[in-house]
This record gives C-alpha cells, sequence and structure tokens, in this order.
C-alpha cells in the first residue's frame, strides 16, 4: 500500500544526553529515521536536549528544538507547527516513556496527533512484566519462572516460592538499572529494595535465574500487511547472567543448531505479530538451555532498540530508515534494498563474514565501583570488528577498544598468575575475554574454563587454536624464518604484526617489513546485505586477508577522517558529530571523502554519509594499509579528539600528510615543557609548573611550586588519572600509580589556583586571522574537568577586562603554535588575573554546543580552513543567541553504587544537555549558581 498521504508533518522525540544504557545509538536512529522522512518530502521536526549530536543540527532536520524533554516542551512545539504525526521509537526508552506520559495527558487528542510505528497497548505490555509473561504463555511458548512484587512482603514471598538463585527485574527501567541475579537469602533483602526504588511504579519481577543458558537477540521489522522480516540474530558469547550491552556479541549466531534458529525465528514472528497494530522495528531476546535446547522468552522491545544500530551495521540493512518509512505506511516490497537498489527490502541479509560487537568500559573513572558484571548494563560504549573468521573479527575488535592491545592477547598485558586467572573467569569483569585466554595459554583445560564461565566450548576452541598458533610461531628466531603460508595464516586469524613481534621478541617494523616483502596484505570486501548474491554499489568495505580487492581507488582526489573510535568518558559523541560534518564539507569541496572507524552506534560509520566507508579499527596497522590503497592528498585528525590526534606523530614519521594544523604544532601543544616554554615567551601567565620522569623529580617540583599541586600525565583524554595533591605523601602515591599504568609516559605538576574561575575559549585559526567562536565560564570553581562542569555562554560574571585578555591569548597562541583549524584554549582567572591552563589543537567537546548555540556551521567552516580552500575572510559568520545557553554534564553514578561521586579534575560525566535562558534571574541558572560554593576541590 502507498503511504499515507494525511502524514506531511512528523515529530520525533530524540533520546536526551548520554547516559549508560542509551547512547548515540538512537542518536543515529534518530537522524536515519529524519532523512528517511525527508526523503518522501515530509516536513520533520525534532526535539533534543542533547547539543552534541548530528541529530541536533539543522542538516538533520527542518526544525531542530533544544528543548528539555517534557510534555510542556511537547506542547510548545504542538502550538508553533502544525504536527500530523510523531515518532517515538527512534529516542529509546526516554522517548517512549515521553509519548505515553503526554498521551495520558491527552496531549495527542488534544492536538489531533496520530502516534506512528509504535502502539502504546504494546509498549504496555511488553513492559508489564507480569503480562508479558502471561501473554508469551498464551502463545504456547516458555518464559522462566517468575511472579511480580510490588511490595516488600510479595518479593520475599516470591523469593520462597522459586528459591535461589533467582533475577530481580525492575520494571520500565533503563539499561537493566536496579536488576541483578541474587545467589543466596541472605543477599535478597537488599536487591529486592534496590529493584523496587529502581522502577518508577515500585514494581519488580521475581524470576528464576537460567544461569549458564546461552543468550541471543533478533532484529526484526514489520510492516501495516504484517509482512515480517528478520534482519540479524546476535548471539551473546556471554551466558545468561550479563545484560547484553556489556557482552561481546557475533552475528551470525555461530553455535546454534538449524532446528532451534527456526524454532527462534518463528516464536519471534508469532510474538512480533501478536502485539498490536503498529509497523516499525522490534527487539526479541531469547534464552536456550545448551543441555537440550529448551528455549524461553527474555523480553521484546516492540522499537528501535539500543542493538537496531549494530544491526544495521553489521548487515548493511538500514533499520531505523526502513521503520521510519514502514511507519508512514509503506510495505516492505514497496520499499528498495539501500544497498543493491534493484532487489526489494522484503529480505533477511545474508552474511559472508562474521562480525564480533565489545564493549568498552570505565570503571578507572568510578573510584569504589564495582567491575563485575551482571544484569545492570556498565558499559559507556562499544566497538564492532567485521573479518572473515570469528578469530579475525574478535582480534580486530580488541584492536579497536582504545585500550592499548595488539589483539586478543600476545602482548605485554597478560596475567601469569593461575588462581587470579581462574578467579576472574568465575567473576566476570571486563577483562574476561583476555583471561580466557591467559587460562588457555596457561594449560587450564577447556572444560574446567568452561565450566567457570559458561561459555560455549565452540569460542574456547577457537581462542584454544589462537594459543597453538602462538606456540608454533614462537619456534622460529626472526619474521624472515616464518614460512609465507604460516604467515599468512597468522594474518588471516587475525594477529597483528605487534603480537607477532612480541610473541617472536622482535620489533614490530621488522614484521611489517617481512610481510610486505611477501606480499602479504590486507585486501577490502564489501558489506552488501546478499552475500554477493545480487551486484552492488554500497561503498563500505572491511579488511581480510584474501586475494580479491574489492575496494578500488578512483581517480578523484581524496581526503581520509579518522573517526573516534568507541564512546568513553572524555571522548563521546561530540567527536562524531565533528567528523560527520568534516565529511559532508569535503564533500562540499570536491573531494572523495574516505571515513576510517570501528563505533557502529555512530552516524559516521553510516554506508551513505562518506563518499567510502572503512569499518576498521583506528589502530595504525590497519590506516597504514587504508593509506596505501587510496592514496588521499592527506589525513584529518583534527575531529575525532585524543584518538586521532595519537596518530598524528606517526603519519608524520612516515611522511604521510596531515590536513591543517602540522604535527610539530599539534605536540608543541601537547607537550606541557614545550607548551610553557611558548606561554614562557610570548608573555602568556601560566600557573608554575614542571614535568618529571620519576618520584624524586616529582617531589622536588612540588616543593618549588608549592601546594596544592595538580598532577597529572601528558596526553591523556578526560582528565585521566589527574589529581590535587596536597603533600609529599599523597603526591608520592599518585606518581607511583600514574607511572604503575603509565610506564613510558611523563608527570606533569602545576601549581593549583584555589577558588580561581575556570573558563574556555573555542576558535578557528586559518594562519593569519583567529575567529572567536565562544568564549564559556564553567559555574563550578577551577579543579572540576570542564567536562563536569556547566557552563555559560557567553560568560556571566568575568570582568571585560579578563574577558578581552582571553581574546588576547587566544589570538596569540593560535599564531604562534601554527594553528589551522580548531583549537581549544582553557583559563583560570584569579584577582582578575588571566592564566592560561592547556590548549587542545583539535575539536573539543564544546565544539557542538558553540554551534548549536549560536546556529552556525563551524565545523564546515573549520573543516574548509583546514583543506585550505578558503580564508576566515571567506565567511560571514552571524552568531544568533538571545540570552545564554547553558551546558549541563549528566552522570550515571546509578549505575555504580557505592562509587565516589566527589567532582574533580577527572571527567566523570557520560552526556551532556542544553538549557536556553533569557537571564540571570531564570530559576534554572539561580540553582546551579547557588551550588557553586558547594563544590570542593578535592
Amino acid at each position: 500500500m502507498p503511504r499515507d498521504t494525511s502524514i506531511q508533518s512528523v515529530l520525533i522525540i530524540g533520546s536526551g544526553p548520554i547516559i549508560i544504557g542509551q547512547a548515540c545509538e538512537f542518536d543515529y536512529s534518530g537522524t536515519q529515521a529524519s532523512r528517511s522522512l525527508r526523503e518522501e518530502g515530509i516536513e520533520v521536526s525534532l526535539i533534543n536536549s542533547n547539543p552534541a549530536t548530528i541529530m541536533t543540527d539543522p542538516v538533520t532536520a527542518d526544525h531542530i528544538y533544544l528543548l528539555p524533554l517534557t510534555v510542556e516542551s511537547l506542547e510548545k512545539i504542538l502550538q508553533e507547527r502544525k504536527i500530523d504525526a510523531v515518532l517515538a521509537t527512534m529516542g529509546g526508552q526516554t522517548a517512549l516513556n515521553l509519548a505515553i506520559d503526554a498521551g495520558k495527558h491527552g496531549l495527542w487528542e488534544k492536538y489531533n496527533v496520530k502516534l506512528i510505528g509504535v502502539d502504546l497497548e504494546a509498549i504496555e505490555l511488553a513492559e508489564n512484566r507480569e503480562a508479558f509473561k502471561k501473554h508469551v504463555v498464551s502463545l504456547g511458548m516458555n518464559v522462566a519462572p517468575s511472579y511480580i512484587a510490588n511490595s516488600f512482603l510479595e518479593g520475599k514471598d516470591a523469593s520462597q516460592k522459586i528459591g535461589f538463585p533467582l533475577v530481580i527485574r525492575p520494571s520500565y527501567t533503563l539499561g537493566g538499572t536496579g536488576g541483578g541475579f541474587v545467589m543466596n537469602e541472605e543477599d535478597f533483602d537488599e536487591a529486592l529494595r534496590r529493584g523496587l526504588n529502581a522502577s518508577p511504579t515500585h514494581e519488580v519481577l521475581v524470576e528464576k535465574a537460567v544461569l549458564g543458558w546461552k543468550e541471543y537477540e533478533l532484529e526484526l521489522l514489520r510492516d501495516d500487511m504484517n509482512n515480517v522480516v528478520i534482519i540479524c540474530t546476535v548471539e551473546n558469547l556471554d551466558p545468561m547472567g550479563i545484560h547484553t550491552g556489556d557482552s561481546i556479541t557475533v552475528a551470525p549466531a555461530m553455535t546454534l543448531s538449524d532446528k532451534a534458529f527456526q524454532q527462534m525465528r518463528n516464536d519471534a514472528i508469532l510474538m512480533m505479530r501478536s502485539l498490536g497494530n503498529f509497523a516499525g522495528g522490534c527487539n526479541v531476546q531469547f534464552a536456550l538451555n545448551p543441555e537440550n535446547e529448551e528455549l524461553i522468552a527474555i523480553e521484546i522491545n516492540p522499537r528501535v532498540s539500543r542493538s537496531s544500530a549494530l544491526a544495521s551495521k553489521a548487515t548493511g540493512y538500514p533499520i531505523a530508515k526502513v521503520a521510519a518509512k514502514l511507519a508512514i505506511g509503506y510495505t516492505l516490497d514497496e520499499l528498495k534494498n539501500q544497498i543493491t537498489k534493484t532487489t526489494s527490502a522484503f529480505f533477511e541479509p545474508t552474511l559472508d563474514y562474521v562480525i564480533v560487537k565489545m564493549p568498552r568500559w570505565n570503571f578507572e573513572k568510578f573510584y569504589g565501583a564495582d567491575n563485575q558484571l551482571g544484569l545492570q548494563m556498565k558499559s559507556v560504549g562499544e566497538v564492532m570488528a567485521i573479518g572473515r573468521t570469528f578469530q579475525e573479527a574478535l582480534q580486530k575488535a580488541c584492536q579497536s577498544q582504545e585500550n592499548g592491545r595488539a589483539g586478543l592477547g600476545a602482548d605485554k598485558k597478560e596475567w601469569i598468575k593461575t588462581d587470579d586467572i581462574l578467579n576472574r573467569l568465575e567473576k566476570v569483569s571486563d577483562d574476561r575475554i583476555y583471561r580466557v585466554r591467559d587460562a588457555l595459554r596457561l594449560g587450564v583445560p577447556i572444560r574446567t574454563v568452561e565450566k567457570l564461565t559458561k561459555i560455549d566450548p565452540w569460542y574456547l576452541h577457537q581462542i584454544k587454536d589462537l594459543i597453538t598458533m602462538e606456540e608454533k610461531l614462537g619456534r622460529f628466531n626472526i619474521p624472515e624464518d616464518i614460512p609465507f603460508e604460516f604467515f599468512k595464516e597468522l594474518k588471516v586469524a587475525g594477529y597483528s604484526d605487534a603480537q607477532i613481534a612480541w610473541v617472536m621478541r622482535v620489533d614490530e617494523e621488522a614484521v611489517t617489513k617481512q610481510r610486505k616483502k611477501l606480499g602479504i596484505t590486507r585486501k577490502y570486501k564489501m558489506v552488501d546485505t546478499c552475500a554477493a548474491e545480487f551486484e552492488a554499489q554500497t561503498p563500505y568495505f572491511y579488511s581480510t586477508f584474501e586475494d580479491e580487492n574489492e575496494s578500488i581507488p578512483s581517480d578523484k582526489k581524496k581526503i581520509i577522517v579518522l573517526g573516534s573510535g568507541p564512546n568513553r568518558i572524555g571522548q563521546g559523541i561530540e567527536f562524531d558529530y565533528c567528523c560527520v560534518h568534516g565529511i559532508l564539507a569535503i564533500k562540499e569541496a570536491g573531494y572523495e571523502a574516505i571515513m576510517v572507524n570501528c563505533n557502529p552506534e555512530t552516524v559516521s560509520t553510516d554506508f551513505d554519509i562518506a563518499d567510502k566507508l572503512y569499518f576498521e579499527p583506528v589502530y595504525w596497522e590497519h590506516i597504514e594499509e587504508i593509506i596505501d590503497l587510496e592514496k588521499p592528498e592527506g589525513i584529518i585528525v583534527q575531529l575525532g579528539g585524543q584518538t586521532a590526534l595519537k596518530l598524528a606523530e606517526k603519519f608524520h614519521q612516515k611522511g604521510i600528510k596531515i590536513i591543517g594544523t602540522s604535527f610539530n604544532s599539534m605536540d608543541l601543544a601537547e607537550d606541557r615543557g614545550r607548551f610553557s616554554d611558548l606561554l614562557k615567551d610570548e608573555n602568556i601567565p601560566y600557573p608554575k609548573y614542571g614535568v618529571g620522569n620519576d618520584v624524586d623529580k616529582a617531589l622536588e617540583i612540588a616543593n618549588e611550586v608549592t601546594y596544592p599541586v595538580l598532577v597529572r600525565p601528558s596526553y591523556v583524554l578526560g582528565g585521566q588519572r589527574m589529581r590535587i595533591v596536597i603533600n609529599d605523601d599523597e603526591l608520592e602515591r599518585h606518581v607511583l600509580s600514574i607511572f604503575k599504568h603509565m610506564p613510558d609516559n611523563k608527570v606533569l605538576i602545576d601549581q593549583f589556583l584555589e577558588r580561581a574561575k575556570e573558563a574556555e575559549i573555542d576558535a578557528i585559526c586559518d594562519g593569519e586571522d583567529v575567529h572567536i567562536m565562544g568564549i564559556m565560564e564553567h559555574i563550578e570553581p577551577a579543579g572540576i574537568h570542564s567536562g563536569d562542569s556547566s557552563a555559560m555562554l557567553p560568560p556571566y560574571s568575568i570582568s571585560e577586562t579578563s574577558i578581552e585578555k582571553m581574546k588576547k591569548y587566544t589570538k596569540q597562541l593560535a599564531i604562534a603554535l601554527g594553528i589551522k583549524g580548531l583549537i581549544n584554549i582553557q583559563f583560570a582567572i584569579k584577582d582578575d588575573k588571566v592564566y592560561v591552563i592547556e590548549a587542545n589543537p583539535r575539536a573539543s567537546r564544546t565544539t557542538p554546543f558553540i554551534a548549536k548555540a549560536y546556529k552556525v556551521p563551524y565545523l564546515n567552516i573549520a573543516t574548509k580552513v583546514m583543506l585550505g580552500i578558503n580564508k576566515l575572510k571567506d565567511f560571514e559568520v552571524t552568531k544568533k543567541l538571545n540570552g545564554y545557553a547553558i551546558k549541563v554534564p549528566v552522570f550515571s553514578f546509578n549505575k555504580f553504587p557505592g562509587v565516589d561521586k566527589q567532582l574533580g579534575p577527572e571527567m566523570k560525566s557520560t552526556g551532556e544537555a542544553i538549557r536556553f535562558i533569557d537571564d540571570l534571574n531564570d530559576p534554572f541558572f539561580r540553582k546551579l549558581d547557588s551550588e557553586r560554593s558547594m563544590y570542593l576541590t578535592r
């Protein structure tokens, strides 16, 4: 049936600031949906409070509302615009909850707005644990024995009936918040209270634990004619008991029998068709008993889910884009496959490769946090890797994580104490997959590892095979001794040159040189949704070691943009926003834009954003071979945060052109010693400082600059391991901790300016002129990381004299550093004296915030300046901001009971929201300002 022509305008509800359990995958979904609807000539309005996303940029929708996600904000939009329909399935649980709340207030009925892509009764049925259980049983399927409890006494009664171990699942929560396993009666009371308090309806499901069962997820789409397709079947490598967001996942399913797969398909389709009358996406989760293949339904999410972005990138099938078209009346058979352009969207993708998703955690940011994994999600981001085999994909995923690993082990981070390893296998933490490998390397039997981890033996045998290969490799003395066939076998299994070098105890360069001499180089395969059954033109590639290369370089001039890898605290979605705008500007300038990234949650890794997408680790060995193939004009590293910036030295050494600011200029800004010397030469005030390579030197410096001092390693992200210390004992302990975790680093010691105000400036420099994008004043005092501080744009209490000094120093520094592109400079102001704290020669966390607040396409301007095709004088910039914009940090402390919530120099926030106010009498601002004096800087 053709689309519903009565729908001419749609409101999309976003997911708000990034929190654990609801991250930038919904930015991807919302952006895709908006583009899909606009293709149909539909006017799209979008509400979201997150300034860091591409979703809230003018390139995404016709009308952007950066407002709090409240019923009042929705009514404001409905009064201002004629809205025919609202799409609430692209913003996660936040958007759905808001749509439900607005419905209860009669908002949709009052303004004659229809809800599309969702059935509120279906949502209620899926979220209400007892109703869901009864519904699934009525369909003839199995569920784990369970009881609903709305009180402490009801919960106790349920536990007596079920017995231990059991699971507590709060209703209507996100990312498993408040849930968990209870292994024995002594721990039950506290867990029950926590679950009841976490649920907004004070309701929990007390359920029999199916520990050790295998877990699967299916992503489905349904249209108005009740046609259903299964887009992807995802298998959790980790067993039931670990939240899917914290589990390593694999597609296609590796250890599922055909019989069990067919039953799972049939049950998933039956469940989706039984849930009301809606057209769109759906996620279904199952548990499978590995002993007898008994299948039980865990949950169903009748909306685009956290896994939808992963499934889209894994298959090449744009789930959110198709779901949006289904929501306005199209049927699956009427839509084209976006990849092949010739076949219908009414098909199920076929994978001739393997994908592995690995979560990314930031436990080091949450002091006192329990890093044991369970039903409550704790990861802050994820990576996805594509390979021809599970082994290759797994190793590439490890290389993508930005945690200093060269692959699955075979590096200097291996554990050697068997007792410690076995304990880690049983108590699941973020590093368990590495400990599995360590256990097998030390000779622990596969049966024992399986018993402790409940990981399917097929995966364990795959890892054991890697160990066998390493043992064989250890027999060779130099790379030249390795036979061609075995060398290629190692690379096919995903081994990096660094891993091979570690096993052989030789230099990595020697391995790379011999590999290339043997002609063992990466070839690139296309992600085409159909395993090459039909011709496809998609520019979406991954690397492997085969003979045929499907990525054919064009004759056009090319620019490569390096992405920021997995989301983590200190480097989040704001850098993906920068990368997307960089890509769009490069295309506008007439270059072929090539994107390299490994984050499946982002817009930058959508197959039709760049001219060419390489879904690869942001890891030197992989990037070098892409450069060898594509031969670009240069690389942009300014937009991908610290991940991309850290590779600048390698590009410089190899003679690869860096677009914009040179490596020497970047190093001058990043190296604290050189930077302070520059400040001294330029007569710009800065706190007294010193750089130490050992504890004795650090103590000497600290006593020279006087306590309190700020201690930090160089070249880090988000204030990692940054502390304020007040005496020699504290300093000694912290410096030793830094060198333990970062043995090759230097320690920077700065005088800490107590009770100073903090501010920052983002600017663009073209080598001659400097444009001040925005000046932000931090509401919290100096000593609290800028990412954790609320910030006002423009400043509200800094004197004009100090502001003029900040502008002067910014222009002076940008020219002296040789900046060509973006720069962020942070200041401390004490007694009206302005000190420069640091300079970041790249896009910053605040760049999108300023662009949104002033409604200026700053990333487009900055990229064209980097490329050298424009000077700043070529742009006419008009800033539009009445009043003030406030950047408000958002935290996910609720995921870590007992964690230290004290804010300080190390960043802890997971996201941010934007708030506009007319004047300083606004109650929201008054509340923030009144809290300013409450913050302690220790």
